[in-house]
């Protein structure tokens, strides 16, 4: 009575707020959480965390690129961030019980496979992010990889985290600045070719030793970032990067000191710092 004097609440309000009650008390009295049911698969369980259809109707798309969808006519290097990540195929799609993310497909003709290309429009990005892009399978990284080929006028570029190990192939003639952080490179001979390098990060890599690095001589790189490389560990490491790097003017956040500029002692074998 207090409830309905105090809330205004009508008879059949009352009615459902104790039918939901009690519809809540089952629930969470027997873990048991209703199906729901949906128009185009039948029953769906929904999730215990969220209480969420699961999957969601929005799980239809999750596999769609943009130029996927009609009616717009937004181009790759309007996109400073976009998920390039391809989808999987037709047989991977049904073996997952996916198939329901599949749209309706045509024979695609060679003017539609143009028109595509064109809409990507990744030769004509300045500046692009494509980090995080989580490429587990073979043809996703070679459709990565496609799509670095034609970035030929990129001027910075962000590949964080994509568990990359070679891009030698890929050649980056008008980039800058460049941050390859958090990935499997082992050496700077795996680095793509990047003849106008300004800005490199490697962060966090796995490259061992400074073999390699005089590549980057000849181009007008003037900061590098090599934290969290065992490299790091090698004795006399910065005099060794400065001296094979003379128009370096930073390494690792750390401008360019007085003993630096001493040659490193000369050594055939590269002495390791090991951290028991």
């Amino acid at each position: 009575q207090l409830l309905s004097s105090s809330s205004g609440l009508t008879t059949s309000n009352q009615k459902f707020c104790k039918s939901y009650s009690t519809c809540c008390s089952i629930l969470s009295d027997t873990d048991i959480i209703a199906p729901v049911l949906s128009p185009s698969r039948g029953f769906i369980r929904q999730n215990w965390d969220s209480g969420l259809p699961s999957p969601l109707p929005s799980d239809s798309f999750k596999y769609l690129s943009w130029h996927d969808i009609e009616e717009h006519d937004v181009q790759g290097n309007q996109l400073h961030c976009p998920r390039v990540r391809k989808g999987p195929s037709e047989e991977e799609l049904f073996f997952r019980g996916e198939e329901y993310t599949l749209k309706k497909r045509k024979l695609v003709t060679d003017t539609e496979k143009w028109q595509k290309k064109l809409q990507e429009n990744w030769e004509n990005c300045a500046e692009l992010n494509l980090s995080f892009q989580d490429l587990g399978d073979l043809y996703q990284v070679e459709n990565f990889r496609r799509i670095l080929q034609r970035l030929i006028r990129v001027e910075k570029l962000w590949l964080v985290d994509n568990s990359l190990t070679d891009l030698s192939a890929i050649r980056l003639p008008r980039c800058r600045e460049l941050n390859v952080n958090k990935n499997y490179f082992t050496s700077f001979k795996q680095l793509p070719k990047i003849p106008q390098i300004q800005h490199l990060s490697l962060a966090e890599n796995n490259i061992m030793t400074l073999s390699g690095i005089s590549d980057l001589r000849h181009t007008p790189l003037e900061s590098l970032i090599l934290k969290r490389n065992p490299c790091e560990f090698q004795e006399s490491y910065r005099q060794h990067v400065f001296f094979s790097l003379p128009n370096l003017k930073i390494l690792d956040g750390v401008p360019k000191l007085p003993e630096d500029f001493s040659p490193p002692a000369t050594s055939f074998f590269p002495k390791m710092c090991t951290v028991l």
